[in-house]
């Protein structure tokens, strides 16, 4: 059984045109494999996306067309991101979508990709699961455990916080089967993570809105919140109450 302090881990963080991984670009990628002593070796590089950049990309992570103007295109670069990569299990804050991008665009390049396959796991829902902190954000986490900051919001200062978080959370824990068991179920949170009633407590949300959300494409730890506390109230009066346009007359 692979035993943690004996792993050697990899962490991807990519900074892209946009959130759609089959039609957006990426931009800068940043890989470090590591243990629990260290970062062992790492890379990164502004790739090259052959278009235009959006405003609203440039504002969260600073990327002008002028910086990426040059450098490499994107299947110069992915034969050496996925050989770092290998088998190696993936740490990452929301790891599916760099996983998901770095996938689709091996596709595009036809490029043998098996990325995919590796194990992963995802810093976003181990913080769910840890619950102390008042927000679950690579940025919020960093302040949380005191992890000195790293400069900007960009590839490789993201993947050495994430490094650091990775290591706080996983703390209580011996093997990578260990991880892999409490990841394999629905993280039941809280608090609502994002839309209007972000930050509120799902015992707060009115019920319309927890109705519509639930049918909602989100992941599977909020659809299971969502969706328990629908049923915590269908079992009890305030469903009722709280879905009857009557209730106050």
């Amino acid at each position: 059984m692979a035993l943690l302090k004996d792993t050697t881990f990899v962490c991807i963080d990519c900074e892209t045109t946009g959130l759609d991984t089959e039609n957006d670009s990426i931009i800068e990628v940043a890989v470090a494999t590591f243990t629990l002593s260290g970062i062992v070796t790492d890379f990164e590089s502004l790739v090259d996306p052959e278009r235009l950049i959006p405003e609203a990309s440039i504002a969260v992570h600073h990327i002008k067309q002028e910086m990426v103007q040059g450098k490499p295109k994107i299947q110069e670069v992915l034969p050496t991101i996925l050989k770092i990569i290998g088998r190696h299990p993936i740490v990452g804050h929301g790891i599916n979508f760099d996983i998901e991008i770095i996938n689709q665009a091996a596709k595009r390049c036809n490029i043998p990709c098996t990325i995919k396959n590796n194990t992963s796991f995802d810093t976003l829902r181990l913080a769910r699961l840890y619950g102390e902190s008042p927000s679950n954000s690579l940025e919020q986490l960093r302040l949380h455990f005191h992890i000195e900051e790293e400069g900007a919001h960009r590839a490789m200062s993201d993947v050495i916080v994430n490094v650091q978080v990775f290591k706080r959370l996983a703390a209580n824990f011996k093997t990578i089967k260990d991880i892999e068991n409490v990841l394999s179920k629905p993280i039941a949170m809280k608090n609502m993570p994002l839309g209007k009633h972000k930050g509120r407590s799902m015992k707060e949300i009115p019920i319309d809105y927890l109705l519509w959300a639930a049918r909602q494409d989100f992941d599977q730890d909020l659809l299971f919140s969502l969706r328990s506390e629908i049923n915590r109230r269908k079992k009890g009066s305030l469903f009722t109450q709280s879905a009857s346009p009557f209730a106050d007359l």
